[in-house]
């Protein structure tokens, strides 16, 4: 018997993404807020099929010691946020202001 995929637990800890959240406009925080809660009822899986969200490996930035692969994924209409799989956690880093900056683009 396969035991069933657990949700996704989040790590919104870094003081960078904490930042950057309380710092976004009220709708849109309201709307990063409703992607975070969404997100913990998904599996892992769900999450890297789920066209909303286009969970995407960023290759442009080289990850920091000890961490695989950095990953950015829409957390509002307007912005994208950075994370990273660490197990069962999705570990948010940052948001960043605007599509392109996610991937370190100029």
């Amino acid at each position: 018997m396969t035991r069933p995929e657990s949700s996704v637990r989040l790590d919104l800890n870094n003081p960078v993404f904490q930042d950057q959240l309380f710092a976004l406009q009220k709708a849109e925080r309201h709307a990063a807020l409703n992607t975070l809660k969404k997100i913990r009822q998904l599996t892992w899986q769900q999450v890297y099929r789920d066209q909303g969200l286009k969970w995407e490996k960023i290759t442009s930035i080289r990850p920091p010691a000890g961490i695989d692969a950095l990953y950015s994924l829409r957390i509002t209409q307007a912005r994208r946020a950075t994370a990273y799989r660490d197990g069962e956690f999705m570990r948010l880093l940052t948001i960043a202001p605007d599509h392109d900056a996610a991937y370190g683009k100029k």
